[in-house]
This record gives C-alpha cells, sequence and structure tokens, in this order.
C-alpha cells in the first residue's frame, strides 16, 4: 500500500551478474582474498575501454586499468558490502529486494545424500549420471555421451546451493526436463537448497553446447519483498532474465526470458519504451554463466564493452522522474582459482536527471560504501512511497 506520494515514475535496476569491484572484509572466510572481478580482468586484459561507465564514475570504485575516475562524474556512485551469509544469486537478490540471509544454504562438496538421489531417480523414471560437483561444460564433455546412450540425467551441483540437472535437448524434452527440475525442487526444499537450475544442451560428443532454455527453481523468498509490496501497490514488476525464477515468482508481475546479454538490453530499452512507472528488474547472466565460471577473461571484458554500449541509450529514454541503477549480487573474477562465486563488494551506479545536472559542481557524486544490498530495497521503497523497509537506507535523496 502506498502511504505517501511517489517521487520516482520508474526505477530500471540492472543486475549485472558478477561483476565485482575488489575482496570483501569477510572474503577470506570464502577462500576469496585477493578476488577484484573489475580490477584483476582489467589488469589481465591490459585495461578494459568502458567510455560511458567511466563517464559515469565506475573508476572511482576501484582501480580499473583504461577506466580511470572523472572529475565530475554523471552518475551518483558508491559500492555495497553483502550483509547477508554467501555468495550466490539468490542470496544477493534477495538482500537487493530488503531480506537478509543469516545461515548460509547448505552446499554439498561429495554430491547430494544416496538416499534422495535414489528417490529422485525413481520418482522420474530415468538413471542418475555424475551426483558431484563440477564446471557446468566439463561435465557434458564427460558424461553427454552416456546420458545419450541412457537416457539417464545428469547431476552436478558447485560451491554454491545449487541442484543442476543437464540434458540433451533432443534425448530429455525441454518440458519433460523441467517437470524433472520441479519434482527435484521437491526434493531440494527438505535439505533447504536454494535452487535446481535445469541445464539444457545440444550438439554432439566433442562438441556439445549449452542452450539460453536454462531455467532456475528457487526457493521462495522467507518473507514478502519490496517486489511484492510495488505489485501490491498495483504497479508493474518486470523481471527480465532469470528475475522471476530468483524470486520464485513472487511480487514479479510480468516475466521476459532472455537469450543472453545483448537480448537483456534490447529488451530493457523496449520496456523502458512502454513501461510509464514501476519496475523494471534486468539481470544479466552471461558474465557470470559465460565468462565468470568458465575463467574466460577475455569474453568477460568484451561482454562489458558490449553492455557499455547500451548504456546512452538507457540513459536517453530516462524521464525526469526515472532512476536507472546498475549493481551486481557477488563477484565471479575470471582471473581466480576455482570456478566459483568470489565474496567482493559490487559496484552502486545510480543515474538520473539530477545526477547528471551535478557534474557542474566539483567532486564525485559519492554515495560511499553501503552495508548492505538492502540499501536499494529501501530506495525502491522510498521511491514508490511505499512503507520504509525494516532494514536498509535510502539513496533517493542524493540521486533524485
Amino acid at each position: 500500500m502506498m502511504d505517501r506520494k511517489a517521487s520516482v515514475d520508474r526505477v530500471i535496476l540492472v543486475v549485472m551478474d558478477s561483476v565485482g569491484c575488489g575482496a570483501a572484509p569477510d572474503a577470506g572466510k570464502y577462500g576469496d582474498e585477493g578476488a577484484n572481478t573489475l580490477g584483476n580482468l582489467s589488469s589481465h586484459q591490459g585495461g578494459l575501454t568502458l567510455p560511458h561507465f567511466q563517464e559515469l564514475g565506475l573508476g572511482s570504485l576501484t582501480t580499473i586499468l583504461g577506466v580511470p575516475p572523472v572529475a565530475r562524474p554523471q552518475g551518483a556512485v558508491g559500492k555495497m558490502r553483502e550483509a547477508s551469509a554467501g555468495k550466490d544469486t539468490t542470496t544477493g537478490h534477495w538482500e537487493m529486494a530488503g531480506l537478509q540471509v543469516s545461515t548460509p544454504f547448505p552446499v554439498y562438496p561429495n554430491g547430494f545424500p544416496r538416499e534422495l538421489i535414489d528417490a529422485f531417480s525413481k520418482e522420474i523414471g530415468r538413471g542418475v549420471l555424475g551426483n558431484k560437483p563440477a564446471s557446468g561444460t566439463t561435465i557434458i564433455d564427460e558424461l553427454g555421451a552416456e546420458h545419450m546412450k541412457t537416457g539417464a540425467v545428469i547431476v552436478y551441483t558447485s560451491a554454491d546451493s545449487v541442484f543442476q540437472i543437464a540434458a540433451h535437448e533432443e534425448v530429455v524434452p525441454l518440458d519433460e526436463l523441467y517437470h524433472i527440475c520441479e519434482v527435484a525442487r521437491r526434493y531440494c526444499d527438505t535439505l533447504p537448497l536454494a535452487r535446481v537450475i535445469a541445464r539444457p544442451f545440444v550438439g554432439q560428443p566433442g562438441a556439445f553446447k549449452r542452450t539460453y532454455n536454462r531455467r532456475d527453481y528457487s526457493m521462495p523468498p522467507p518473507a514478502p519483498t519490496v517486489l511484492n509490496a510495488i505489485a501490491d501497490a498495483g504497479l508493474p514488476v518486470v523481471g527480465i532474465g532469470k528475475i522471476h525464477d530468483i524470486f520464485a515468482g513472487n511480487g514479479v508481475t510480468e516475466n521476459l526470458h532472455t537469450e543472453g546479454n545483448a537480448d537483456g538490453c534490447r529488451q530493457t530499452l523496449e520496456q523502458m519504451d512502454k513501461v510509464e512507472r514501476g519496475l523494471i528488474f534486468t539481470n544479466l547472466v552471461d558474465f557470470d554463466m559465460l565468462y565468470g565460471h568458465r575463467r574466460d577473461p577475455a569474453g568477460y571484458a568484451k561482454a562489458l564493452l558490449e553492455l557499455d554500449g547500451f548504456v546512452p541509450e538507457m540513459r536517453r529514454r530516462l524521464g525526469p522522474r526515472d532512476l536507472l541503477i546498475f549493481t551486481a549480487d557477488h563477484g565471479n573474477d575470471p582471473t581466480f582459482h576455482g570456478t566459483d562465486h568470489t565474496r567482493e563488494y559490487v559496484p552502486l551506479v545510480a543515474v538520473s536527471k539530477k545526477t547528471a545536472e551535478q557534474t557542474s559542481t566539483p567532486g564525485p557524486n559519492d554515495l560511499g560504501t553501503r552495508l548492505g544490498f538492502f540499501d536499494i530495497g529501501q530506495t525502491l521503497a522510498d521511491a514508490f512511497g511505499l512503507t520504509p523497509r525494516p532494514r536498509g537506507i535510502s539513496f533517493l535523496s542524493s540521486v533524485m
């Protein structure tokens, strides 16, 4: 319910999935000391070219070779430290929406309990291969041929709280794979595991390729989020990419599937042309899925440059009462050891007509270091005139 007058028409919230900006103070607890997705990537690549993010002030967050700080940034810039335990997608997004997860979701470094796998296999009527931590591309190379021969699904996990199910689209049709994931979700609720992920692929042995028909089946948030509050106020909440999946549909009034970052950016622009009031919430998954986990610095750098090219069009579509926010849900340093997420600060880059006008005054539009991603949730409540959230500090007055 709206308690007071909204001061914003639209918020466009873009999550650059895994684009961290330096190890968090507790990174050592996660084995992530020294991680810095933007900083280490820029050094590895001999510099990044991100002229539009540079103009907004991204270079003030950490040392980014090729993206130095500017004297008068056109955005308001800060960084956020995650308050919740863990470093996974679900926790990061939930915290942005105003929740805090005190106990990390469980992980299974030795695979899932045998009794769970046996019961799951019996219910779906197919065998199970794998049941171990693995890289998604490596395990389909290892077990894909056997899967095609036997029809058994490939189950694997990682350092995150995930139950991933890979299957060839010609062996297990998508509808069946999605049903299998729904069955797995029931079993994983008892653990409780954060996400079940459908990982369909195509091709032949030696040339398998994962497709964008992935789906995530998350645990529902334990309490209503700011997304529910916005939707309950009669405003649209448009989820682009895997936003709907992460929140198990809670508070999302429209779900738009994407096939990569560029498609996500194009759909964001289309919604900015359509939606007059409300929240447009976009996740750009390629940074994490294609380049972070695969430790592909060159691909990661190229994806950042691609996003940078969309920034002017997003800004051009902003009205006088609109706010555009770029942030991330965790890090995934593509130069770091292993293949998992990294516990990092994340960028907070906010853009409005006001932040651009403030370039006439010397000095940065500094949002400082925020002590929780839930500051975004509080800002959304403030923007739409909703009851304040139980945690977080709004930065709306600094940007609008």
